[in-house]
């Protein structure tokens, strides 16, 4: 009998339409680190769905940490490692450097994500939602430099969430969300697109896809590398 965990209607709606647009980006296989993990679902779904993803969940807080666990070993899923407790201000990520997957019998992270030979651990993917209107702004600069020390060369950032933009205007629901975030904490609120490429630039990163989601969000990924934008 499957435990009652708790779940986000939110990363219900939109983890099937995120993962539709992630199939297209990325490869056959490789390493992912989710930031931001929160219950889980995203996660779950893409390891799911990617069986040959190795998966590396992550928090600030770990008071899901048993909900990811349990959702995770709920669905079977031998590609998803214990979630550990990350802040993306860190100069340094507290990653690990060897892995025990869920069950402890299943394949581990790649010596490349486990850092072997000393080395930053890289990954092909870092994935983060939801994450930069409700956490101060210096937690954007942490995101862009952390990815840049532990993306590999062709990997890929990808964060998904709603953004302001010069050129488009403002969805109503976006500006009374905004309105909503900056009353409940005035570090908190929906960032212009503008200034999280301004971040990502001073780590030596770049936009290189952009792609409009429902409800007015938006699914970005930034990379080394400097292939034309793409939109749809």
């Amino acid at each position: 009998m499957h435990l009652q965990l708790p779940t986000s209607a939110a990363s219900e709606r939109n983890k099937l339409p995120i993962l539709e647009v992630l199939q297209s980006w990325i490869g056959h296989a490789g390493n992912a680190l989710e930031i931001a993990s929160g219950t889980g679902q995203h996660v779950a779904c893409f390891a799911a769905a990617l069986p040959a993803w190795h998966w590396q969940p992550s928090d600030l807080d770990d008071a899901l940490f048993k909900a990811i666990l349990q959702r995770c070993q709920q669905a079977g899923l031998s590609n998803v490692q214990p979630p550990i407790l990350l802040d993306v201000r860190a100069p340094q990520w507290p990653l690990p450097s060897s892995n025990t997957a869920v069950p402890s019998s299943a394949n581990t992270l790649s010596a490349e994500a486990n850092g072997a030979n000393g080395k930053h651990p890289r990954f092909d993917l870092i994935y983060c939602a939801n994450m930069l209107h409700i956490a101060p702004w210096e937690c954007c600069a942490g995101l862009m430099q952390g990815a840049s020390r532990h993306l590999t060369e062709e990997g890929l950032l990808v964060t998904y969430g709603p953004y302001l933009e010069d050129a488009v205007p403002p969805a109503p629901s976006n500006l009374a969300f905004d309105a909503d975030l900056r009353q409940r904490d005035p570090a908190w609120g929906i960032r212009h697109l503008n200034d999280v490429c301004a971040e990502a630039e001073a780590a030596g990163l770049q936009l290189v896809q952009r792609v409009t989601m429902p409800a007015n969000n938006l699914l970005l990924a930034f990379g080394r590398k400097t292939p034309a934008l793409q939109t749809r």
